[in-house]
């Protein structure tokens, strides 16, 4: 019986010792996972199981800052949420995204082709209507006399062809005239023949000859006309004044033909040549267009604006043109070339770069970057980067970025081969000031995005990425637009928290 007991009571302290062995052990590697938490540090390409569903996990991440990744699951360092897990089947290809067909319909992506067309040349400047220099007459006197009636009154008067300008008197006409009738009466025919030639050597035109000749009354005025329906561009005589052989009367410049001077921007001067096509419009009547074709490249680049004027010239049949209109012109070449295009919608330029995203196998998108030529009405042309056929994204670029954090992706493509972590200051330097200089993509109450230029300290090239303010109310001036002077430290959750943030050239905000 004793035995019994003292057996029983040697097995109940061997299961209680255990049970708290058990308990320590448990207790033990419990606290130090949670001790350890979600560290913030890069996935060391370790791959794990997950047990639910038997796919290889790669990381853990926030979805709000996917450019941080955890080695384990826990609780997130930025938000009251669980870290989820990035399946190895699920990651893009080198810098892609992985968007889900359900995750593209909510954020209306939508796919465009790249294709190659035959596209002309085309260029649009801005230009200004001028007289056509080329069809203005001269109204001269080809003798002496005095204005004795001026019909065209002032410059810039419009005037039909064969409508008055002036009206002279000529004193040396009227004692030809006479020595002609009195021959004339005395029937010396020979006598009469030779003053009719001696008034033609005083240029006394032929239709008054004939009227003197029909009326018998000597004729001593001269009406000088317009040879071209125009307007008057200069009258530098008034009523009573003498003019002498050769004196300009007045100057009267066609309108069924005007020109239009574009200013061309010296970078595409070459690419511009006389006989090209020109359709040209007005911002007072967009609809109506007008036909020309470049007459020729004005020699000369001016210093101020860095143009080129080329001179064109516009069909103006229906007198709807008048000098110094402000035309918009679009040149285009006569000859079509095939060019690889994709909507202008799809290229996100950045001002050092441009970059497309293509679609790529398993519903994940590809960043690319690109060398953009022309743009074509709502076509861009590509030089490189792209292949006909391949799908890109013409909408939604940028709701991507808040899925995947296409910034983050990005500065690979501009020569850092270096991973993310690679480029975190090391944990001496973690109380350390920064300083960085940089345009304000965006402003919200968590953060201010900048496009920064290279900071040397930290071997980080020139990128985009958020900067954490201290708190919401913070740099309440800063606008989206604005060069600014920034400085920061890393925060103990390895996020980069704002100190100050100053515009280019102003005070402290």
């Amino acid at each position: 019986m004793k035995n019994n007991f003292a057996l029983k009571a040697l097995g109940l302290t061997l299961t209680g010792a255990g049970l708290a062995f058990g308990g320590y052990w448990i207790g033990s590697h419990y606290q130090q996972d949670k001790g350890s938490g979600p560290a913030l540090k890069q996935a060391a390409g370790r791959e794990t199981i997950d047990p639910k569903s038997g796919r290889k996990v790669l990381y853990w991440h926030d979805p709000m800052m996917p450019g941080q990744k955890f080695d384990k699951p826990g609780k997130s360092p930025f938000m009251d949420m669980e870290l989820v897990p990035v399946y190895a089947d699920e990651a893009g290809g080198d810098g892609g995204v992985k968007v889900s067909p359900m995750l593209q319909q909510n954020l209306g992506i939508r796919y465009a082709t790249v294709r190659r067309e035959e596209t002309k040349d085309a260029f649009e400047f801005v230009g200004t209507t001028q007289f056509d220099e080329s069809v203005v007459e001269v109204v001269q006197s080809r003798v002496t006399g005095y204005i004795e009636r001026l019909h065209a009154r002032a410059p810039m008067q419009r005037i039909k062809r064969g409508e008055s300008v002036a009206t002279l008197f000529v004193p040396e006409w009227i004692a030809p005239q006479e020595e002609y009738l009195a021959l004339k009466r005395s029937g010396n025919d020979a006598l009469a023949s030779a003053a009719r030639d001696r008034m033609r050597t005083l240029s006394i035109p032929d239709s008054l000859v004939a009227q003197l000749e029909r009326t018998g009354k000597v004729q001593r005025n001269l009406t000088l006309t317009s040879p071209v329906a125009g307007v008057v561009t200069e009258l530098p005589i008034r009523d009573g004044a003498m003019v002498s052989p050769g004196m300009t009367v007045a100057k009267v410049a066609a309108l069924s033909k005007v020109w239009l001077v574009a200013e061309i921007p010296e970078q595409q001067a070459n690419a511009v040549r006389p006989g090209m096509k020109v359709d040209a419009s007005f911002a007072g009547n967009p609809d109506r267009k007008y036909s020309g074709q470049v007459r020729e490249i004005l020699p000369g680049v001016s210093v101020t604006t860095r143009t080129v004027q080329a001179r064109l010239e516009l069909d103006n049949r229906d007198d709807s043109l008048t000098p110094g209109m402000l035309m918009r012109v679009q040149v285009r070449a006569e000859k079509a070339v095939p060019r690889l295009v994709v909507p202008t919608e799809a290229v996100i330029t950045s001002g050092k770069r441009s970059v497309v995203l293509v679609a790529a196998e398993n519903n994940s998108i590809q960043p690319v970057v690109v060398t953009t030529g022309r743009d074509m009405g709502d076509n861009t042309e590509v030089l490189s980067g792209l292949t006909e056929g391949q799908k890109v994204v013409a909408s939604g670029q940028f709701l991507i970025d808040s899925e995947a954090r296409l910034k983050s992706v990005l500065p690979k493509y501009a020569g850092q081969e270096q991973s993310q972590a690679s480029a975190r200051p090391s944990q001496g330097s973690a109380g350390k000031a920064y300083k960085g200089v940089g345009k304000v993509e965006k402003v919200s109450q968590e953060s201010i995005t900048f496009s920064h230029k290279p900071i040397p300290e930290l071997k980080w090239p020139a990128m985009t990425m958020d900067f954490s303010k201290p708190r919401p109310d913070a740099f309440g001036d800063i606008k989206v637009g604005q060069d600014a002077e920034f400085s920061f430290k890393e925060g103990s959750d390895g996020s980069y928290v704002l100190e100050s943030v100053t515009p280019a050239g102003g005070g402290k905000k």
